[in-house]
């Protein structure tokens, strides 16, 4: 998976489209990923005692990998990710400027 947790990343479809922010979490197997305080879902949670009153969590909802773009760090420019070998390791790539991101 070319974006890792704590890159910066902007949403380029669905309703945040436009906005930008921090990845939280990140699924390999769905290829799916958490950024913080967007695609906000709101959870109605039940009472569990008697006499306490359920309540409505927000809580940021996955968003698929197609629809974000990785902020490169050195051009700070939304684009794609590619890979190149420095020396004996694979390092992740800006296809906009040709830096190294890692």
């Amino acid at each position: 998976m070319k974006i890792k947790v704590n890159d910066k990343v902007k949403i380029i479809g669905g309703k945040d489209r436009g906005k930008d922010g921090k990845v939280i979490q990140v699924f390999p197997k769905e290829e799916k990923l958490v950024v913080e305080g967007m695609n906000i879902m709101k959870k109605h949670l039940r009472p569990n005692k008697k006499g306490e009153k359920g309540q409505v969590v927000e809580l940021s909802a996955p968003v698929h990998l197609s629809n974000v773009l990785l902020i490169c760090p050195k051009c700070d420019k939304p684009g794609r990710v590619g890979f190149k070998l420095d020396g004996d390791k694979k390092k992740r790539i800006c296809k906009k400027c040709q830096e190294f991101i890692d």
